[in-house]
């Protein structure tokens, strides 16, 4: 493995999950702060919303996202590839093709975990990707659809993509019930094999491979990254970012710092915003879960959350959540 590419896998020890609605440019902002070498992932946007949408809100991101990739669906390869140009003019570091999402929507437009049915579609898309950009082109899939059980279907779908020129596999290993289930309910009651990416790796030492599903803890991902490349944290890098922070240090060496230091250094970022005229809500939701299991967490949760729709809401309603945690008082 070159030099460069080993700085490339490095990177992909840790990264957020791309999470609609969810992992905007503001939360990538705060993940950052928590946690300066992981990947960013964006939302997932659809090819033709890129082309022919608001490409300040799609695309728009601060510089200290950077490592970041943005996220695509559809299943044109030339639509496909002329949003990946436009991403890599805007900064991106990576593209990666959504093979994974099971909602009705993304099945009515023929993209997402249906694309696993179609290998060699989805070759064709990465092959017009990779010759359209200089960065990398990448794909995040499932095991397989409905009653799938086949290891070599799976392996199979991968071989394809690295043969098209995917530099990388994020595998979320469980499988995608295309009928019957929600998408929540597809993050929670098809089975994880995580064995099924540890076997994939074993087999293609030279593949980077990412694991994503129902990873949930420092020890969970260090136990995983004895297997794999990197891991994707999803629900949890949300639900409780200071997570991140862990991982981050404990791969890093890095000092541990509180969850209120880390927190004050949105401050200049959030004022920023206001001054623009965002209002703190959309900022302050990616928030909420900081002091989650912490004594007072429930009530800086409850402060964030009932106070910054208001007009006029600024940062000192995030100093006031601070203060019912406790923690704030000790590094005043």
């Amino acid at each position: 493995m070159t030099t460069a590419n080993r700085a490339y896998t490095d990177s992909l020890r840790l990264s957020v999950a791309p999470m609609l609605d969810w992992t905007d440019r503001h939360c990538r902002y705060f993940h950052r702060l928590l946690a300066p070498g992981a990947r960013l992932y964006s939302e997932m946007m659809h090819a033709n919303a890129i082309l022919h949408g608001d490409r300040e809100r799609h695309l728009g991101h601060d510089a200290c996202d950077n490592p970041v990739a943005l996220q695509l669906g559809g299943s044109d390869p030339a639509l496909l590839a002329q949003a990946a140009q436009v991403a890599a003019a805007w900064g991106y570091d990576e593209i990666n093709l959504n093979c994974g999402c099971p909602s009705d929507r993304v099945q009515a437009g023929r993209f997402g975990a249906c694309l696993m049915r179609e290998p060699a579609l989805v070759a064709e898309c990465v092959a017009a990707m990779v010759a359209a950009v200089d960065i990398p082109v990448t794909v995040k899939c499932r095991l397989g659809v409905d009653e799938d059980n086949d290891y070599e279907q799976f392996a199979a779908f991968v071989d394809a993509q690295v043969a098209a020129g995917a530099d990388m596999v994020i595998v979320h290993a469980r499988n995608a019930w295309l009928k019957g289930l929600s998408p929540k309910e597809n993050r929670e009651i098809p089975p994880l094999k995580y064995d099924w990416a540890y076997r994939l790796k074993a087999e293609r030492p030279q593949l980077p491979v990412v694991l994503n599903g129902g990873i949930a803890s420092l020890e969970a991902v260090q136990a995983h990254l004895q297997q794999v490349d990197g891991v994707m944290l999803g629900r949890i890098a949300y639900h409780d970012p200071y997570v991140l922070h862990l991982v981050e240090a404990a791969q890093t060496g890095m000092a541990v710092r509180s969850r209120t230091e880390l927190l004050r250094q949105m401050q200049p970022y959030v004022q920023g915003w206001l001054e623009r005229g965002v209002a703190l809500k959309h900022i302050s939701k990616h928030l909420l879960g900081l002091y989650a299991g912490q004594p007072g967490g429930r009530a800086f949760r409850q402060v964030l959350s009932e106070g910054a729709h208001r007009p006029g809401a600024g940062w000192e309603l995030v100093e006031a959540a601070i203060a019912v945690t406790g923690e704030g008082r000790e590094l005043c």
